[in-house]
């Protein structure tokens, strides 16, 4: 069940990217005007603009400790910012193009990030000072790169169509899962680390055995390719949002689709759930929607 709509309305361009902070209190967005907004979702009010890019932004993190945010942009960069100042304390330049994802290990010592066209690297490199740790080459243009809970893993959706599956610490004993029919666009990990979550062109969202490969539950109900995903805190429902632009809430357990939100008007480019499963914001166009779902 859906309740309440609020809608953000800073950016003066497409918004790809949204996080809550880990305490839940605000949320970070960025886009194609090139700023990183931090606002307050209770009242829409925007109190601090990262600006830093010069070219559109395609990712944002927020680290565990919240202390930090970083994104990437269209040039190959990637900026971390103290969260509570918008101070730059380091730039990665790393990539050569479209740093499209974005992941802070759980310890919030290190990152994953994503090259789409241009480059089509993870690489891992160390928060604090900016040290390339390695470079993850196996797959064509990198769509998502999340670390698995425990932070021993990251898996990586791409453009070829698998996810693969590998150890965080130097990037062996790699996994790859093939089971979408296109690119996969969005990858996420289940609480507990056993399942991923990963939808793409397709436009089913599939759960799937990290230890097996095994399809656990195919969702299908999105019309069209499905580029944004999240997991509820508790690990029992999944967020899927695409170019139908729809977000669709799915059961986990069942595969029982139990909500969709049909607010938007072009396609879904990113999804955040709340830290406390509450609230939902999901970004299409210049607008970052919040709404309210009672998890049945």
């Amino acid at each position: 069940m859906l309740k309440g709509l609020d809608t953000y309305t800073g950016h003066s361009d497409k918004v790809f990217a949204v996080a809550w902070s880990p305490d839940g209190r605000v949320i970070a967005s960025a886009g194609r005007d090139w700023t990183v907004q931090v606002w307050d979702p209770a009242t829409g009010t925007c109190f601090l603009t990262f600006r830093g890019h010069s070219q559109f932004l395609l990712s944002l993190a927020w680290s565990s400790d919240g202390r930090t945010v970083a994104s990437g942009c269209t040039g190959g960069l990637v900026q971390v910012w103290e969260a509570d100042t918008g101070r730059i304390l380091l730039t990665y330049h790393g990539h050569t193009r479209f740093v499209r994802c974005i992941a802070w290990s759980p310890d919030a010592h290190a990152i994953a990030s994503g090259g789409d066209y241009g480059d089509s690297t993870v690489q891992v490199w160390e928060a604090s000072s900016g040290k390339q740790i390695y470079v993850h080459k196996k797959q064509y243009r990198i769509f998502a790169a999340p670390w698995s809970p425990d932070g021993s893993r990251i898996a990586s959706g791409s453009f070829d169509g698998t996810v693969q599956v590998w150890d965080a610490l130097d990037g062996g004993n790699c996994f790859t899962y093939r089971g979408h029919n296109g690119p996969a666009y969005v990858v996420a990990w289940l609480v507990g680390g056993a399942s991923i979550v990963s939808a793409g062109q397709d436009a089913t969202v599939q759960v799937w055995s990290v230890a097996t490969g095994e399809i656990i539950q195919t969702y299908r109900g999105h019309t069209n390719a499905v580029k944004a995903l999240a997991c509820s805190p508790d690990g029992h429902y999944v967020a899927s949002g695409g170019d139908d632009a729809t977000v669709q809430v799915w059961a986990v357990a069942t595969g029982k689709r139990i909500a969709t939100y049909g607010g938007h008007t072009t396609w879904v480019r990113t999804i955040a759930w709340s830290p406390d499963g509450r609230t939902i914001a999901s970004a299409s166009d210049k607008t970052v929607h919040l709404w309210h779902i009672e998890l049945i």
